[in-house]
């Protein structure tokens, strides 16, 4: 079992059984509030693995699966182990959250859910390594860099709408995470970069 399928199914267990259980939801989810005034540093974590309902919980997981096990064996090959994997995925569940924690600190009602900011760091180092490679949505070709760009816009279509509870602002940031990390584990990637990303043009 790769370490995609192994978080999509924990994932999917602990979102799905928190559904229509606003209790759960309550004590897992990202709550600033609760993190500020009762160190509770777990939420960062936790919320990763709890989704607002089946399309939000969906979206994340299939953007996961399709863009997981290339990241991995890519990891694998370039910075020399799967472990790495699993840092950048704890990391994308952490920092893109930071600045929603200095945000909303104070503000007691405020709280978001999802795995947007993990699954988008894991997403765009996938696009690091193979921008032009080429997955089936619904049967349809499309360009992995050009999911990306719509993986994005839709983010930020979705966090101007907001009040579902989604903390999207984390997809910006986890893509940045994800272009960022192999660079600063080894910075003679980026050159490996700038060729895949020219490929097509030379």
């Amino acid at each position: 079992m790769t370490l995609t399928i192994a978080i999509i199914i924990v994932t999917c267990l602990v979102s799905i059984t928190s559904f229509n259980k606003p209790d759960q939801i309550d004590k897992l989810s990202f709550w600033p509030y609760r993190v500020s005034h009762n160190n509770q540093y777990y939420r960062y974590i936790t919320s990763g693995f709890v989704h607002a309902d089946w399309n939000h919980l969906f979206f994340n997981m299939l953007t996961l699966y399709f863009f997981g096990s290339v990241a991995e064996s890519n990891m694998q090959m370039f910075l020399g182990g799967k472990v790495y994997y699993v840092i950048l995925y704890v990391l994308g569940l952490v920092l893109p959250d930071v600045s929603t924690y200095f945000k909303y600190k104070d503000i007691y009602g405020y709280r978001s859910i999802g795995a947007s900011g993990a699954v988008s760091a894991i997403l765009f180092s996938s696009i690091f390594f193979e921008p032009w490679n080429t997955i089936l949505v619904f049967f349809i070709p499309i360009w992995a860099i050009v999911y990306g760009g719509l993986f994005l816009g839709y983010s930020v279509y979705m966090s101007k709408r907001g009040g579902d509870g989604i903390n999207h602002d984390a997809h910006f940031w986890g893509a940045v995470l994800g272009l960022v990390f192999p660079i600063v584990m080894r910075p003679e990637l980026a050159k490996l970069f700038l060729e895949q990303l020219l490929r097509p043009f030379n």
